[in-house]
């Protein structure tokens, strides 16, 4: 049966607090509407329409390249109101699935039951809650089959009691689904127009209600506030370390690690506590993670080694290299293969090469540095004149020794050595010393007292 899915995505996410549409809160580094939509493909739908409201310049800009149609819900008047906005013109052989753009942890195996639960009648995704506050319940006749849904304010005592809950997802053919929305009333506690009702409207038209469960509990939880939003990411992020550690990494904690976008791994990788992996990572084999890292949108090479408490981004490091601690390595920073970057040294825009070490409290700015050089602690490339970037150019084999100035532009060739100290500003020759000091003067004074 050909499938379009309706995905609501309209509610302003009151109980967030937040200036930002519910829909678009990140979860693992993306917006809960991504999870959703991602599931969704799975599924190889015909078409797949939004239904938008709050802030919807920014969510539609944020899916500019989805393949979706978008759908207004001007007034917040409830979930039967809203697909009301998105079903015009959907084929009456079509099966329409009913989705929450804020439900971010169902798995497509759960949308895959509740398409194949509907048949020719419809279908409802529920779950079995130990508390199910706060959601709809699922009525069920003396013989066991769906009646009715009950909103928790609508909700008697008896009907509090029930714990198989409504995750709020059904699908429904498009014939039916136009036919019984037009006769959605609001005579609820809510005075909303509530998509529930529907499942009383087939009842009484005979239709088959059929239900799909979850088979995990977790899969239908709405996220409503920051609350919920902690809880589905700590889930999310145990799914994504069961990953790794089921492709064969070695994790210290799994519960100590936050991935925010998506991770490749070769073999006998190893991560320490509380890294953060965001955007593209790729760690090679026998790569290891210290303590504290931070790796955003970076590339790792085999037999590496990055230290506690390193910051590392839209970067490249070669095979065998060692970084940190408390090394950064900024956009479009290169190391070349066993290249070292050691304590507090941060690096821009630069290459570093072949063998090449820069050990301690030293910056990197704008230059490209040859194999095997050697650069001395508290070494600076001067590489801003406060209005243009300069590069400098540094060759195979130069010793730089500590505390120097490279004033750029400026050229070091290959086997040179600066003397410690030096202000570079000049090309200094190959395999010749250069020296670059003011002369060393002592003067007698008296040391001025303070004032009583």
């Amino acid at each position: 049966m050909a499938l379009t899915v309706i995905v609501l995505a309209a509610g302003q996410g009151t109980r967030m607090h937040s200036d930002l549409p519910k829909v678009l809160q990140p979860l693992a580094g993306r917006p809960l509407l991504a999870h959703v939509l991602d599931k969704v493909q799975a599924l190889a739908p015909d078409e797949v329409r939004v239904v938008y409201g709050h802030g919807g310049e920014r969510v539609q800009q944020a899916f500019a390249d989805a393949d979706v149609s978008w759908h207004l819900q001007a007034e917040q008047l409830g979930t039967g109101h809203a697909v009301q906005q998105a079903v015009a013109g959907i084929p009456a052989e079509h099966l329409v699935m009913i989705l929450c753009g804020d439900v971010p942890q169902i798995t497509a195996a759960s949308l895959t039951a509740l398409r194949d639960a509907a048949g020719n009648g419809m279908a409802l995704l529920t779950s079995i809650l130990e508390d199910p506050s706060g959601y709809g319940r699922v009525i069920r006749d003396a013989a066991g089959r769906v009646a009715r849904i009950v909103e928790h304010r609508d909700a008697n005592a008896d009907e509090l009691g029930v714990t198989e809950i409504n995750t709020g997802m059904m699908a429904i053919p498009a014939g039916h689904l136009t036919q019984w929305l037009s006769k959605l009333g609001n005579d609820n506690a809510q005075g909303e127009y509530y998509l529930t009702d529907l499942i009383a409207m087939a009842v009484a038209d005979s239709i088959a209600v059929s239900a799909a469960s979850t088979s995990n509990p977790v899969e239908g939880l709405g996220v409503n506030d920051r609350s919920d939003l902690a809880r589905a990411e700590r889930a999310i992020q145990l799914q994504l370390a069961e990953a790794l550690m089921t492709g064969g990494v070695t994790l210290a904690d799994p519960s100590r690690l936050d991935i925010r976008g998506s991770v490749s791994v070769g073999r006998d990788v190893f991560i320490d506590v509380n890294a953060i992996l965001e955007g593209e990572v790729s760690l090679g084999d026998r790569v290891r993670i210290g303590p504290n890292v931070v790796l955003r949108n970076a590339s790792i090479g085999t037999d590496t080694e990055v230290h506690a408490n390193c910051h590392i981004e839209k970067s490249s490091v070669g095979a065998g290299c060692q970084v940190g601690p408390f090394a950064r390595l900024r956009p479009d920073a290169q190391l070349a293969d066993g290249a070292k970057v050691g304590n507090f040294v941060e690096i821009k825009k630069s290459r570093i090469g072949l063998g090449s070490k820069v050990n301690h409290l030293t910056y990197i700015g704008d230059a490209e540095i040859g194999a095997g050089v050697n650069v001395g602690c508290g070494t600076v490339t001067c590489n801003y004149d406060g209005a243009n970037k300069h590069r400098t150019v540094i060759g195979d084999g130069v010793f730089i020794g500590s505390g120097v100035q490279l004033v750029a532009p400026v050229t070091v060739e290959a086997g040179a050595v600066i003397g410690a100290g030096s202000t570079i500003t000049k090309t200094a020759p190959q395999d010749q010393l250069t020296v670059a000091r003011a002369r060393q003067v002592s003067i007698k004074w008296r040391k001025p007292t303070k004032v009583q």
